[in-house]
C-alpha cells in the first residue's frame, strides 16, 4: 500500500474500553494511522503506556471541538457517551464536511441522513455516506439473531440480554462495580430501552428487550424467543441461518447455544441454539458477541474500511 493511500483517523473519547480496542485495531492496519487521540483524563500521557500494541510517540490530548474539526484527520471516530456528539459533529460539518465521522453513541442511529453501519445487514445501503452511525452492542446481537426470520414472525420477539460490565463504560456506577456484581445479575431499563427502539426501527418489527449486567467483564449473551407464523423444525431453521450468513466472516452459525466465555476477545458473533418447541412455531435463538469488539470497535473498523474503499476485513483477525 502506497503512503498516499494511508488515511488518518482521530479518536475522541479514547480513554474508554472501546477507544483502546480501536487503537489496537488501527495499529495493525496498513492503510490507517492515528492522527490524534483526545481524552480529557489522559491528556499528555503516551498512548503506548495505555495500549501496548501501539508503537510511536503519540500522546493523548484534551482537544476542543474546534481543534478536532481543524485536525488533519480523514476520519473522526466519536467514542463518547450518548448525548455528547452533536456539538463536535456540528464543528466538523462546518470546518471539514468531507471528513468521515463514525459515531459510536446512539445520537444519530435514528437519523435518516446517517448510514446505519451494521454491514452484515445494511452493507447494500452504503453509498459513500460520510456520516456513519455505529450500532449498539445489544442491538447488533439482537438484529443478528432476529433478521433471518423477521419476515416469518407472528409476534414481537422477546429478547433477554446479559452484558459484561465493560458495557457500562469507565465512569463509576452500580453497573460496572465488580463488588456489587459479584454473584449477581443486575436488571435495568426493562421497558423502552434505547436498543429496543433501535432494533424496532432497523428491522421494521416491534421488539421487546430486557437487559441485565452480569459479573463478567466483557461479552453479551442474547437469548431471543421467536413465535413464527408457520411450523418449522430445528434443522430447517439452522439451514436457513447458515444460508443467510453464508460468506460473512464475522458471523459464525453453530449448532449449540454459544457461551459468552468463548466470545470474549473475539471479533465475530456466534449464533446458535436453534431450539424449536413442540408444535414448531416457537423458536429460541442465542447470539453472543464481544460488546467492545463486534459490538463496537470491530464494527467501527468495518465501517471505516467501507468508507475508505479498503477490504472490509482489513486488519480484523479472521475466525
Amino acid at each position: 500500500m502506497n503512503a498516499h493511500d494511508v488515511k488518518s483517523v482521530g479518536i475522541v473519547g479514547a480513554r474508554g474500553h472501546t477507544g483502546a480496542e480501536l487503537i489496537r485495531l488501527i495499529a495493525r492496519h496498513p492503510g490507517l494511522e492515528l492522527a490524534f487521540v483526545s481524552s480529557r483524563e489522559l491528556d499528555g500521557q503516551r498512548v503506548t503506556d495505555h495500549v501496548a500494541e501501539f508503537a510511536g510517540g503519540l500522546r493523548y490530548e484534551n482537544l476542543s471541538h474546534e481543534a478536532v474539526a481543524a485536525g488533519r484527520a480523514d476520519a473522526v471516530v466519536l467514542a463518547l457517551p450518548n448525548g455528547k456528539a452533536k456539538e463536535i459533529v456540528a464543528a466538523i460539518d462546518a470546518e471539514k464536511p468531507d471528513a468521515v465521522i463514525v459515531d459510536l453513541s446512539a445520537d444519530y442511529r435514528f437519523d435518516n441522513a446517517w448510514y446505519y453501519g451494521l454491514p452484515e445487514l445494511t452493507r447494500t445501503r452504503y453509498a459513500g455516506q460520510k456520516r456513519i452511525s455505529n450500532p449498539g452492542c445489544y442491538a447488533t446481537a439482537m438484529q443478528l439473531a432476529i433478521a433471518p426470520l423477521k419476515d416469518e414472525l407472528a409476534a414481537p420477539p422477546a429478547c433477554f440480554g446479559v452484558s459484561g460490565y465493560s458495557g457500562a463504560g469507565t465512569t463509576p456506577s452500580d453497573k460496572n462495580n465488580p463488588e456489587k456484581l459479584r454473584d449477581n445479575l443486575m436488571p435495568y431499563a426493562l421497558v423502552d430501552h434505547l436498543h429496543e427502539r433501535e432494533v424496532t426501527r432497523q428491522l421494521g418489527v416491534p421488539v421487546e428487550f430486557m437487559p441485565h449486567v452480569g459479573p463478567h467483564f466483557r461479552g453479551i449473551t442474547m437469548t431471543v424467543n421467536l413465535w413464527l407464523q408457520q411450523s418449522t423444525n430445528a434443522d430447517a431453521v439452522k439451514a436457513h441461518y447458515r444460508e443467510f450468513y453464508d460468506g460473512e466472516p464475522l458471523v459464525r452459525v453453530i449448532d449449540e447455544a454459544p457461551w459468552v466465555s468463548a466470545i470474549a476477545g473475539k471479533h465475530y458473533a456466534e449464533v446458535g441454539g436453534f431450539a424449536v418447541a413442540p408444535g414448531g412455531k416457537r423458536v429460541v435463538i442465542v447470539a453472543t458477541l464481544d460488546n467492545l469488539l463486534k459490538g463496537a470497535a470491530t464494527q467501527a473498523l468495518q465501517n471505516l474500511n467501507l468508507a475508505f474503499g479498503f477490504d472490509e476485513m482489513e486488519a480484523i483477525p479472521r475466525p
